[in-house]
């Protein structure tokens, strides 16, 4: 009885992480993530022990933001925020009044301040930036800080694209983007998530059979106590 509960509830924790993937399969630079479980003694059942998120690369595609920026190969953004330091794929940045890029959520681009009198903005495949001024001139304004961590997959989830250091991650190690590298900066352009709607429903469909199997056996195991009651009694 016990083991086909532990199945049950093991079972709605992985259609709990399919459903935030299918959730945020619209969420520019979202990883996808699956349930991870762990056997409770010797047929004693299941328990949760969290998720593993695939890093795997997802489709580049083209935005026409001014400001949109996507990471070609391994590696994050860093941002900030009150002091506080993430990491993220999602590159969909934008100019704020003090000429930081920043995200829908206020997190600060590292390294790169865009002045009030540039009229435009461009970043190489080695992550430098330019900007042309209303004057015709031409200014270098910095590097976008690019760095990978040798467990990405242990990084700390600070919101759907967000992530933060943990031990278990790794210290971040700096990046050098560009042609030496397997890593490039796309200007205009965002990173996709990497769920894939088929594969999510599948999964859906497989871990409704398999919390269906166990609840059989949930009342499989009742009935077996109700005989056995009832035998006690007479």
């Amino acid at each position: 009885l016990y083991a086909a509960a532990t199945g049950m509830a093991a079972q709605q924790r992985s259609l709990d992480v399919v459903a935030d993937n299918l959730a945020n399969a619209e969420v520019s630079g979202f990883k996808r993530a699956r349930a991870t479980f762990a056997a409770l003694g010797e047929r004693l059942g299941t328990a949760f022990t969290g998720t593993a998120r695939s890093f795997e690369q997802g489709k580049v595609e083209p935005s026409g933001g001014p400001f949109d920026l996507a990471l070609d190969g391994p590696g994050f953004f860093c941002v900030e925020r009150d002091g506080r330091h993430a990491f993220t794929r999602d590159g969909a940045f934008a100019r704020a009044a003090d000429g930081s890029l920043r995200n829908d959520a206020g997190w600060r681009l590292s390294g790169v301040r865009v002045p009030p009198n540039a009229i435009s903005a461009t970043v190489a495949p080695d992550g430098s930036v330019r900007a042309v001024l209303t004057n015709g001139d031409e200014r270098a304004l910095g590097s976008i800080r690019i760095v990978s961590f040798s467990a990405p997959e242990r990084l700390a989830s600070l919101g759907s694209s967000l992530y933060g250091e943990s031990i278990a991650s790794g210290r971040p190690q700096p990046v050098r983007p560009g042609a030496d590298s397997a890593t490039h900066v796309v200007f205009g352009a965002l990173e996709r998530s990497n769920v894939s709607i088929v594969e999510s429903m599948m999964a859906i469909l497989e871990a409704q059979r398999a919390y269906e199997a166990n609840a059989k056996g949930v009342q499989a195991a009742d009935e077996m106590q109700r005989i056995a009651n009832n035998l006690h009694r007479s």
